[in-house]
C-alpha cells in the first residue's frame, strides 16, 4: 500500500496547485470550481467525465455517499452540489485529504462534503453508512479485486447503487511504464471487463449497465492535442500538477495503449442484490 501511495504524493502538493493556479491567472487564494476544474478531477478526461458518471449515478437530495478513492475532491464536491447529497471521500493517500479539506473549506462545502484517509479494502465505516457509492479509476491499484468489491457491498444498505469507472485491460498484452496510476507493473492490477462483471457478481451486485469509453477517450485525447498544438493548456491538467516530471511518459504510454487497444475504460451502473 505505501509504494501505491508513494507514487501520488510528492509532498508539497498544495504549494504546486497554488502556482498552477497562479500561472493559470487565478488567486489561488480564492479557487473557483472553474478555476480548479482542469487539476481536482485526478482520472482521465477529468470533468468531463465526472459529469458523465454523475449522469449514471440514481442519487437524490439528502443521501449519503461514498467516494471511494476521492483524490483532492473534485468528484465529491461536484457530486455534493449536483445532488444536494452528503459525501464522505476515503483515499489510500494522505496528502490528497489534507489538500480536499482545504480545498472543500475555501468551496463552503465543508458541512457535507468530508475526506478520511484510510484503506478500501478496510473502510473504517459501519455496515449500511450509505445509500450509494462510486469510484473512479483506482481498482487498477488494487489486487484483491473480490476484497474490495464486498467491502463496497458491506457499507451499503440493501438495495444500495454502486458507480465504478476503471482502465481495463484490452487485448492481453503488457503496458509500458510508468503509468497515471502505477509507476511498475508491481501496483498495477488491471482485470478485463468481463471479469470485472463477474467480480461483482460474485460479490452480491446486480450490474445493471456496462459500457467502454473508450472513442470518448481517444476524443478527448485528441482534442487535448489540437490545443496544445495551438500554444494552449489542455483541459485535463492533474496528471502533470501530480507527476510533475514522470507525466509526459505516464501520459504518453497510457494514450499508446488506449489507441493499440491493450486498455480500455469502462464505466457501470450496479446495485446490490437484496
Amino acid at each position: 500500500m505505501n509504494d501505491v501511495s508513494n507514487h501520488y504524493s510528492r509532498g508539497d502538493l498544495l504549494s504546486r496547485l497554488n502556482a498552477a493556479l497562479a500561472a493559470d491567472g487565478a488567486d489561488p487564494d480564492h479557487p473557483t470550481a472553474d478555476t480548479l476544474a482542469p487539476y481536482e478531477h485526478l482520472h482521465g478526461r477529468g470533468l468531463e467525465a465526472t459529469i458523465e458518471l454523475a449522469d449514471l449515478m440514481p442519487a437524490r437530495a439528502g443521501d449519503h455517499l461514498l467516494d471511494i478513492g476521492s483524490g483532492i475532491g473534485g468528484p465529491a464536491r461536484y457530486v455534493a452540489t449536483r445532488f444536494g447529497c452528503r459525501v464522505t471521500g476515503i483515499d489510500l493517500t494522505a496528502e490528497f485529504c489534507d489538500v480536499a479539506r482545504h480545498l472543500t473549506q475555501h468551496a463552503g462545502l465543508a458541512d457535507r462534503v468530508r475526506f478520511e484517509a484510510g484503506d478500501a479494502l478496510a473502510m473504517p465505516f459501519a455496515d449500511g453508512t450509505f445509500n450509494g457509492a462510486y469510484s473512479i479509476n483506482v481498482a487498477m491499484n488494487i489486487a484483491d479485486k473480490a476484497a474490495f468489491y464486498r467491502e463496497i457491498r458491506r457499507v451499503l444498505v440493501p438495495g444500495g447503487w454502486l458507480v465504478l469507472a476503471e482502465i481495463a485491460t484490452g487485448d492481453g498484452r503488457p503496458l509500458d511504464f510508468p503509468t497515471p496510476w502505477a509507476r511498475t507493473a508491481a501496483t498495477s492490477f488491471l482485470a478485463t471487463a468481463d471479469q470485472t462483471r463477474a467480480g461483482l457478481l460474485d460479490a452480491g451486485f446486480d450490474v445493471l449497465q456496462m459500457r467502454d469509453s473508450v472513442e470518448a477517450a481517444r476524443a478527448f485525447g485528441a482534442r487535448s492535442r489540437a490545443l496544445v498544438e495551438r500554444g494552449e493548456k489542455p483541459p485535463h491538467r492533474s496528471v502533470m500538477l501530480v507527476h510533475g516530471e514522470d507525466a509526459r511518459d505516464a501520459m504518453a504510454n497510457s494514450a499508446r495503449a488506449l489507441q493499440d487497444g491493450r486498455s480500455m475504460p469502462i464505466e457501470i451502473l450496479a446495485r446490490t442484490r437484496t
